[in-house]
């Protein structure tokens, strides 16, 4: 595992992975299955969590997936992912998905975004320190607020599952 610095620019580790998608994957609609489409997803955040983390990170939770129009089959699915907040250890990974058709010229449309959180471990599975993600363009300080916004709500909707918990006591 290597050094990490203490803040990394977004930019330096983002990614876009292409899938051209199969008959194999269809749903009993004849379109392309939502779990393909989230493998794909997790994939694609995954790296983007290791290499912003320089080392190895797990999926904790995926915080939000909205699936906005289906997946066709023969579509080529583009995943663009980038880091979009940063914690101590967990970094939010955001995807955005869109499709184009394999033998068509077109625009591509916006079929799904997704928001996953990632803990950076080490070599004995605890958690580790992260680089602070450092946005550069107004695009990444507006992910940056907005992550911190769903934080916020994933804390807020954690600590009153608690005290529901610990009321039926």
């Amino acid at each position: 595992m290597s050094s990490s610095p203490s803040s990394r620019p977004t930019s330096e580790t983002r990614l876009s992975l292409s899938h051209i998608t199969a008959q194999n994957e269809t749903n009993l609609l004849g379109t392309v299955h939502g779990g393909v489409i989230m493998t794909l997803v997790d994939s694609a955040a995954g790296v983007v969590a290791a290499r912003h983390s320089g080392g190895p990170a797990v999926t904790a939770s995926m915080d939000e997936m909205v699936f906005l129009v289906p997946v066709r089959v023969g579509d080529v699915v583009h995943f663009s992912a980038q880091v979009n907040w940063t914690g101590r250890s967990s970094m939010e990974v955001g995807v955005r998905i869109t499709a184009d058709r394999w033998d068509a010229v077109g625009p591509q449309v916006h079929v799904a975004s997704a928001y996953l959180v990632f803990v950076a471990v080490d070599e004995d599975g605890q958690p580790r320190e992260v680089p602070q993600v450092q946005p550069v363009t107004d695009e990444d300080r507006r992910r940056l607020r907005e992550a911190e916004i769903r934080r916020s709500h994933r804390l807020a909707r954690r600590a009153a599952i608690i005290a529901s918990r610990e009321s039926d006591r």
